[in-house]
């Protein structure tokens, strides 16, 4: 691996490890991503969430030099995302959507490969390491492709992982996995954080984006919102009322379309519905509230109901545009 500068590696603390402004990108007519601008501080965990499609995976390579811009610029761990692309990929570890190691080799065939790849010192060691840390070791002369999807997950991040790098890149990390690994994942991901290790996570998962210190949510190549995620439910003022008990199908149907009522969602067992102008929600739902069969509860919308919520109001960039009225006779 190559030197980085060590002015560069120890630059101001407070300095953003990624500050970017502007960034596009364009595959054929189509703009993927829009004018993003965005932030991000050292050891923060930092979710992209939006729909499949939205354009996370593609701006988070963006963000990391991995994939070049057609507009904007910025910096990522003090280099220029347009022309210093080479050092910040030797920083970076990214673990694919889709499992990308060799399932003929074992799991200590596979990380001996990729610190090849990254002229590590000390190869031996530091894949003993990473086989220790992630709980690998017992399984080290296992066939990749013989691992379930937690194991392999673990496999990834180690390979990820193993350069050490500044900068984590996940890109839909917990897919296929079942919630004990996911949430073993989990634990691994807030440890390296509180080690200086920034995260960008790319998920349409909730339950992973409540992981997470911050939050932009992304759809169809723009960035809707980016803040603290306990803070997104406030910025975006949605506010929701829960019902439990009987017909809740029957309600819904009769609030539909109701002003005030923005969207209607069943949780389990209980009937979320939201609306951001308070009193006409209030106003919508307090005929109902009368049937003695049924319990409210005003709340918060959480960021499951603010996602719906956002997402509802944007366009896809790759649908087909509406044919315009014909013209009258």
């Amino acid at each position: 691996m190559s030197d980085v500068p060590a002015a560069t590696r120890d630059a101001d603390v407070d300095r953003p490890v990624i500050e970017v402004e502007g960034l596009t990108k364009i595959f054929g007519d189509k703009t993927v991503v829009d004018h993003f601008d965005m932030a991000v501080p050292k050891g923060a965990i930092y979710g992209f969430l939006g729909p499949n499609g939205s354009g996370k995976t593609t701006t988070i390579r963006m963000l990391c030099g991995l994939l070049t811009p057609d507009g904007g610029s910025g910096h990522c761990l003090g280099f220029d995302i347009l022309r210093q692309s080479r050092q910040i990929k030797e920083r970076v570890g990214y673990m694919t959507q889709r499992f990308s190691l060799y399932e003929d080799l074992s799991i200590r065939e596979n990380l001996e490969f990729i610190g090849r790849m990254y002229r590590v010192d000390n190869l031996k060691e530091r894949v003993d390491r990473a086989l220790t840390g992630l709980g690998l070791a017992d399984r080290s002369k296992q066939l990749a492709g013989e691992l379930s999807g937690g194991w392999k997950q673990r496999l990834a991040l180690a390979a990820a992982m193993l350069h050490d790098p500044d900068l984590l890149l996940l890109d839909e990390p917990t897919a296929g996995v079942d919630p004990k690994a996911r949430r073993d994942f989990w634990d691994e991901i807030r440890h390296l954080s509180r080690a200086g290790v920034t995260v960008l996570v790319s998920t349409h998962y909730m339950d992973e984006a409540i992981q997470c210190d911050n939050i932009a949510y992304i759809a169809f190549g723009h960035k809707l919102i980016d803040a603290p995620a306990a803070d997104i439910p406030g910025i975006v003022g949605l506010i929701t009322w829960r019902v439990q008990g009987a017909d809740l199908g029957a309600l819904a149907d009769e609030l539909q379309g109701t002003p005030g009522i923005e969207q209607i969602a069943r949780f389990g067992a209980a009937l979320h519905i939201s609306g951001v102008d308070h009193a006409a929600l209030d106003a919508a739902v307090k005929p109902f509230q009368a049937d003695k069969r049924r319990t409210w509860h005003r709340q918060e919308a959480g960021l499951e109901e603010v996602f719906i919520h956002l997402m509802a109001a944007s366009q896809d960039n790759f649908a087909a545009p509406e044919a315009a009225p014909p013209e009258a006779a």
